[in-house]
């Protein structure tokens, strides 16, 4: 049944946590594969969390980290809000375990519109496939792609739970066929993704691998695969 509690895993950019979820609360931390994910989840009662280890601090700690979240209630996009945000803290180092977001969508009826430009814009109601390209809008973005309003602003996460950035645009790359996203990454760096290298799509984007660093043509400035020897675009050498 949904209302028991059974003890499980959820995994953090930063960390993981050991509580007692729901069924309902399982299934929105699965978002492919045998781990859970904790920011699907969004908060959980402290008294549910009965360790958690820091990757950090390389250190499993007994009781629940620091919870801290703000309520904005904040319109990100046409038809959905930004409910609650907050993060899971390290009590003794304060490092980030894990971020989530709940939105809720005062429509249910309605798709999400486009996001406004200042904030975290629209998500899937629900983890599934990486979807169909979207349709193209005219806007200003990185230099040599096309970009799109869709999931710009979700946090972007790797197949072993390890934040990589978030979601700057998505867009079309000349030279390549399909589909990219391009990641602000916590380094500060960017990478492009490609659409089929994306696992699963709701609350946060899930990769099916490690994101890589852009490789860019010196000559044109396309940004190509790391693994590339020329240029897809115009040929030029590049290793």
């Amino acid at each position: 049944m949904s209302g028991e509690f059974r003890l499980k895993k959820l995994r953090g950019s930063g960390g993981y946590v050991m509580a007692n979820v729901t069924d309902d609360q399982q299934r929105k931390g699965n978002l492919g594969g045998p781990d859970l994910f904790l920011a699907p989840i969004g908060r959980l009662d402290p008294e549910k969390i009965t360790k958690y280890y820091c990757n950090t601090c390389e250190k499993e700690y007994e009781g629940s980290p620091k919870v801290e979240f703000e309520s904005p209630n904040e319109v990100v996009a046409e038809n959905l809000v930004l409910l609650e945000k907050g993060q899971y803290i390290c009590t003794t180092c304060g490092s980030v375990l894990a971020e989530y977001r709940n939105f809720s969508k005062p429509d249910e009826k309605l798709d999400v519109g486009q996001a406004r430009q200042e904030s975290a814009p629209q998500v899937q109601q629900h983890a599934q496939p990486a979807p169909a390209a979207p349709e193209p809008v005219t806007q200003e973005g990185t230099p040599g792609i096309k970009t799109f309003s869709s999931v710009t602003g979700l946090l972007v996460y790797d197949s072993e739970a390890r934040r990589v950035g978030v979601v700057k645009e998505i867009g079309i790359q000349p030279g390549q066929s399909g589909i990219v996203l391009v990641v602000g990454k916590t380094d500060g760096t960017t990478a492009t993704i490609k659409w089929e290298e994306i696992r699963k799509i709701g609350e946060i984007v899930l990769l099916g691998g490690q994101a890589s660093s852009e490789l860019k043509c010196p000559k044109c400035g396309t940004v190509n695969a790391p693994s590339s020897k020329f240029c897809e675009s115009c040929g030029y050498k590049l290793k």
